[in-house]
């Protein structure tokens, strides 16, 4: 597999997990929906992390630590660094039972709405620099 084409794996990866991320929050799945958005960015940041090092992603799941690993973050505005902070515990706390009721009751539909056009708005960014 081609340099081009591991990050247009990526790139599809993010795009299907943001789709999902958006039927999620139809169905009022907002817990979901945060995760999904999460996975997505997670794996727009792995396709521009495999753009500038033609290697193999590193195997985490911390945003901040890829985007800092990529050079992206000292890119980011301090509304994209907030906003990969505020997404970074959706990973773990959107899976665990101790930690899912707590961030669910959270997860309403306006701050589900927010987190999603976020999320867009960084996809968009990331591509822009891929």
């Amino acid at each position: 597999m081609t340099n081009e084409e591991k990050i247009k794996y990526w790139i599809d990866l993010s795009d299907r997990d943001f789709s999902t991320a958006e039927w999620l929050i139809k169905g009022r799945y907002y817990l979901q929906a945060g995760y999904m958005c999460h996975q997505a960015v997670e794996k727009i940041l792995k396709g521009y992390f495999t753009k500038i090092e033609e290697d193999t992603p590193p195997f985490t799941h911390n945003l901040v630590a890829l985007a800092e690993k990529t050079g992206l973050y000292d890119l980011m505005n301090d509304q994209q660094k907030n906003f990969i902070e505020t997404l970074n515990p959706l990973n773990i706390e959107a899976r665990y039972p101790e930690y899912k009721n707590k961030i669910a009751q959270s997860m309403t539909k306006d701050v589900t709405q927010s987190i999603l056009i976020n999320t867009k708005e960084l996809l968009q960014w990331t591509k822009q620099k891929i």
